[in-house]
Formats: structure tokens, sequence, C-alpha cells
């Protein structure tokens, strides 16, 4: 492929794709396995998987599967002839992202400990096409976020305009509803589209009892024997993944809760005062934005779960009972919320500033509940734009449902898409064993803490290629191929986040870098590699060329291919990356 630059009004430059031959170190390990010959056989590939890639269970017969993949897409008819690959096979394997991905597809975590032992990929107004002031309400961002993998979906319900139905929408603001029971069937139709395990519906209410009993119907008759109701009110402990296969889950506030909070609702829109940060550089830590409210913009105000001795109206019994995970907060503020009550389970849901001062006043508290309770945290209500906060904060004290608007994007976002390309994409990642245990004198584990260096991780950027393919030959430049680098570091507990980059190769649509880089992990277990590449510009600000975020405990060791995803997260058809990923003890 050639590209025309316009250099002035006289004449245009033209700059052929050239494709980059294989970096020294696929050379070396080619020549290495082949005994210095020209083809590599399936054997040879079987000891080079094993040996350099770590996959310890390749038979002869996988290994044969991977020549003929290769063959048949390299050659078309070469498989015929013959069952080896040369040195430019061999190069195409290591970077093909099909066969050759950094983490793997597959559940491998533990699925039977409780809900309260795993993060869980959570959507925040699930229902919103845009921003959160303004744009209308659809099951269409449901079902993208429900086949993207997420696991759980946030309905706020409404009654309708002539208050005999149930709408879903973004309320006191301008956002255009939708049916509840469209979103129900679609979430019925979508729910396990990417993953086997369960689908938990947040539901904020705001109806009157009888349209709480239409609601209920509409659960029942929409979701029928996939709906899991528990025999008793109050569960002890929460079920497993495992146990909740293919079914539907609840979660709200019971009933009589709903009209006490009601007058709180939103009342923190109005007074925030505190910008939103720009979500698309990676800034500071948001702690300067905690606001003077504990909890302003919530859904799930503090209220009596036992106060007023009131009667519960026989028919909204039935709603009461299609809820699984309780939701709502004790009277006496954060400290008496954080309580762990031996005899029930609950959920608990903190605004992102709520959470941040919680962090630093009763983190080890968080830490206690989120060890058979589950806590949900969700964006300040002057994110009108749909951008995110660190998920990190959440994630290192905790906390399981850390609610995102799936429908923004920038940095943030893509953290939260790679946590979740953990355990084969399930929607359920298993929390360290570390959150969920107490030391020997009872205390939990401290994120501020400086802990000592546990492994290194070494990643060697060898080079990259495929934006000829994604992008027009002026995407980047009208006047020359592109300048490419790429940034690559660290998210994680405060000692492990770094960020480094390679050197800029100019005008080349195929870089190759060739660096390597080496971090010092204390907390691996929470670690995430961020990969962005950029292109860079010398007048204006550099373009945004890919990003994937990958979660380090899930790291492939070898030389592998990286996928790059856009902006939003949706995966680049061609642009990729060559890797090496090797860890080293401490």
């Amino acid at each position: 492929m050639a590209g025309s630059y316009r250099m002035c009004v006289c004449f245009t430059r033209k700059f052929k794709v050239t494709e980059a031959g294989p970096p020294p170190d696929v050379n070396e390990a080619f020549f290495k396995y082949t005994d210095g010959g020209t083809h590599m056989s399936a054997e040879q590939l079987r000891r080079f998987l094993m040996e350099v890639q770590g996959d310890g269970g390749v038979s002869i017969a996988d290994a044969e599967k991977i020549v003929d993949q290769v063959l048949q897409k390299m050659h078309h008819i070469a498989k015929f002839t013959r069952r080896t690959l040369t040195l430019d096979d061999f190069h195409h394997f290591l970077f093909s992202a099909d066969l050759n991905p950094p983490v793997g597809d597959q559940v491998h975590q533990d699925m039977t400990k409780p809900l309260s032992h795993y993060f869980i990929y959570t959507g925040h107004n699930s229902y919103l096409t845009g921003n959160q002031l303004s744009s209308d309400c659809s099951d269409v961002p449901i079902i993208k976020a429900l086949k993207r993998g997420v696991r759980v979906i946030e309905l706020d319900i409404w009654p309708n305009s002539t208050k005999d139905n149930v709408d879903v929408l973004h309320g006191r603001t301008l956002t255009a509803p939708v049916e509840l029971i469209r979103c129900l069937k679609s979430i019925k139709e979508y729910a396990f589209s990417s993953s086997p395990y369960p689908v938990i519906i947040t539901l904020e209410d705001h109806l009157t009892p009888d349209l709480q009993v239409k609601v209920a119907q509409m659960i029942n008759e929409t979701f029928g024997d996939m709906l899991y109701s528990p025999e008793c009110e109050c569960l002890e402990e929460f079920p497993s993944p495992e146990e909740l296969k293919y079914r539907i889950i609840i979660s709200t506030k019971p009933p009589k809760e709903y009209l006490k909070a009601e007058s709180g609702k939103d009342k923190g829109i109005k007074s925030r005062k505190d910008k939103d940060s720009d979500d698309d550089t990676w800034g500071k830590e948001p702690l300067d934005l905690v606001s003077d409210q504990e909890d302003g913009d919530v859904s799930d105000t503090f209220t009596s779960e036992d106060s007023d001795g009131e009667s519960q109206q026989p028919e909204v019994s039935a709603y009461k009972r299609l809820i699984a995970i309780h939701a709502g907060k004790p009277k006496g503020g954060l400290k008496e919320a954080l309580k762990v009550d031996p005899n029930k389970v609950r959920r608990l849901s903190l605004s992102e500033q709520a959470l941040e001062k919680a962090s630093e006043n009763h983190g080890t508290d968080v830490i206690r509940f989120t060890q058979k309770n589950v806590l949900r945290v969700y964006p300040k209500g002057t994110r009108f734009n749909s951008s995110n906060y660190k998920p990190l904060i959440g994630w290192t004290h905790g906390a399981q449902m850390v609610a995102f608007n799936m429908q923004g994007y920038g940095r943030y976002l893509w953290l939260m898409n790679g946590m979740f390309r953990s355990n084969g994409g399930c929607g359920f990642v298993k929390k360290p064993d570390f959150l969920m245990k107490g030391g020997p004198h009872g205390e939990v584990f401290n994120p501020k803490t400086k802990f000592p260096v546990k492994k290194s991780l070494k990643v060697k950027v060898y080079m990259g290629d495929g934006w000829h393919l994604d992008f027009k030959p002026t995407h980047f430049d009208s006047y020359s191929p592109p300048d490419f680098y790429t940034r690559v570091g660290i998210a994680g507990v405060p000692g492990d986040a770094i960020m480094k980059k390679t050197k800029i190769k100019e005008d080349n649509w195929t870089p190759v870098w060739d660096e390597e880089f080496i971090f010092q992990l204390t907390v691996p277990e929470l670690a995430l590699l961020r990969v962005e590449v950029h292109e860079y510009d010398m007048s204006e600000k550099d373009d945004f060329a890919g990003q994937t975020c990958l979660p380090v405990s899930e790291l492939r060791p070898g030389i592998r291919a990286v996928p790059l995803f856009d902006r939003k997260g949706e995966k680049l058809n061609s642009s990729r990356l060559l890797m090496r990923f090797e860890f080293v003890q401490d």
C-alpha cells in the first residue's frame, strides 16, 4: 500500500508501506529451535511453546493444528504440500492476535466462593446512550454492555407520565425515557451472550406501592425460573457465581425505605461545586475532589431498615420477595454503615467521594465490610458527561461493584475493561486472598503501606503493525507517514504506578522500537499493564493510535501479539504490537 502526501501546491511525495521483518529475538528463537534450519516442524514449535511461551500443556496435536492454521492463512494451499513453518510463517504466528494472544480466554479461577469474594463488572445508569442530563434512554447500551461481559445492570425506575406504568430514565433530567419492560426483555435475551455467570439488576426505585406490584409481576413473567429468589428474606452468606449460573438477581432496598429516601434523592447534583476532572488525562489522584457532603447524590440514602415499625403493605411483599441482595444503610453515619452483621449480608452504596473519605478515615473497616458484604461505588453526580473515576481506590479496598458509565470513555474505562479481561472475560474476577483474610492479629491489607517488591515484570516492545489498514494514509499526518511511539506502564497500588515510553520512530507505518522496560511490583495481584500508542505531533496535541490494558496476573509469558483498541474500547481490526513478557521473582 502506498500513501500520497501533499508537500506543497506543486508536488506530492509517495511512501510505500514496507513490511518490517522479524525482530532479532524472533530470528534467534527460530534458529535455536530449528537447529539453524530453514523450516520449523510441529515438534520444534511445541518445544518453543513450552520453553519460551510457558504453554506447559501443549501437545504435538496442538502444535500441528497451529502449523495448519498458519499455513492456511499465509499460503492457502501450502498445507497440502508441507507441514512446517518458515521464518516468515513463524513471525506471522507470533504476530497473530488470534493465535498468540497475551491473555487466555478460559475461566480458570475458583467460582465456588460467595459473591463477596469477587470483583464484578458493573455498569452505572446502564440505559443511557450518552451524557447524564439530556441523552436518550434505551435498551441498546444495555445490550452492548452485556455483550461486553458486564454483569451488573443499573435501572432507575419511575412512574410514566400517566402514572399507570413504569419507565426507565435518569430522574429530574431531560433524558427521554424507555419502557422498563423493553429493558427487561433485552436483559433476558442478552444476559448470557458473553458469560454464563449471573446478571445482577440493581434497581433505583422511585415508585408507588401499586407500581412496585406491577414491577414484581413484570420481572416474574419476564424471567420466570431464571430469577433467583432466596428462600429466606435475609441471606447469611451470598451464594457463589457457580451456583448462580444463568440466573438473574435483583438488588435494591426493601420497599418501605424508598418513600423515606425519596426526598434526599439527587440533592447533591445541585449543591456540588467541584469541577469534573478531565478523564482523558492521567492526572493526580482525585483526593482533592472529596465533597463536604458524605453522600449527597445517593441512590441508597442513609435510612433505618427497621425504624418506625411501619407496617408492610401485603401486596408489596411480592416485590420484596424478588430482592436477593438487600441494599440500604443504617442510621448513624459511615462507621455504623460499615459494621458487619454476622447474621445477614447486604449491599452498601457509596459515591466515589464518600469512598475516598472512607478509605482515608476507615480503610480497614471498608475492607472488613467487603469480606462478607457487597460494596458498590458509583460516579459522583457532577459527571454529567458520563466520565469515570479511578477504579483502583475501590478495588484496593475490596469493593466488588465499581460502577462505571460504560457509554463514556477515557483512561479509567480502559482500566476497567482491562481488569475484566481476567478470568476468561466472564465478568467475575476473584479478589486476591489478602483482601479476604486478616493477618495473625486481625489486621487487614492496607493499600497505603509500602510493601517490598514481590516480582519484576520485563516488558519488551518489539514493533507495531496494522495502522495502514485501520486508518487513511493522511489520518495522522497530511504530509508524511506517522511518527509512532508507545507508552507502557503500570496502574495499581500507588507504589507500583508508573509510565514509561519508547523513542519516536519517524515516518514509518510499521515502527520497530525493540526497547525493554522493567517494572518492579509490590502488589502484582492488583496491577494492570497499560499500553498506549501515540503519533507524535510537533505543532499540536499528539494523535491517539490505540490502547490496551492487561491484568498483570493473567499475562502469558513469552513473545505475544497484543491487539489494540480505540478510545471507546472497540477492538481495532488490524493494529497490534509484538511484545515480550517475562516475570522475575525478587
